[in-house]
């Protein structure tokens, strides 16, 4: 199990992500939540069917702006959840970036969910993993 100063780098580092996002983009997230937590839940992997919990790294969770409306409000924040097992695991895999740089992909990966982007259209233009 990793320490809590790797959580609390990985928060700082998300925060500042976050808050990093040129405008108008930082004011569209403002009211996201970010959560580091050491791992996925079993429930959530269940869910997206992934086996092994190093390979989920980051997860939006919530309402993509493309689907909100102001009549139908939302009941819940939308967060970020960081896994800081999984993404300790690939940067210290990576070798080649550094933590903060990593944490701060990711984050822009789940930020682009909550403008409404797939999985597959990010990876059009972001090839990260290789």
């Amino acid at each position: 199990m990793e320490t809590t100063s790797d959580l609390d780098d990985i928060a700082r580092y998300a925060d500042h992500a976050l808050a990093g996002l040129p405008e108008p983009f930082n004011e569209l997230c403002e009211d996201i939540l970010l959560e580091v937590t050491d791992w996925p839940p079993d429930e959530v992997l269940a869910d997206l069917d992934i086996d092994d919990p190093c390979d989920l790294t980051g997860l939006y969770e919530g309402i993509p702006l493309t689907e909100k409306s102001s009549a139908h409000p939302t009941p819940f924040p939308d967060r970020i959840w960081l896994y800081a097992e999984p993404i300790l695991a690939e940067w210290r895999d990576r070798k080649s970036v550094t933590l903060q740089d990593l944490v701060a992909h990711i984050v822009v990966h789940e930020v682009a969910h909550h403008f409404g982007w797939s999985d597959a259209e990010i990876a059009q233009i972001d090839r990260w993993w290789e």
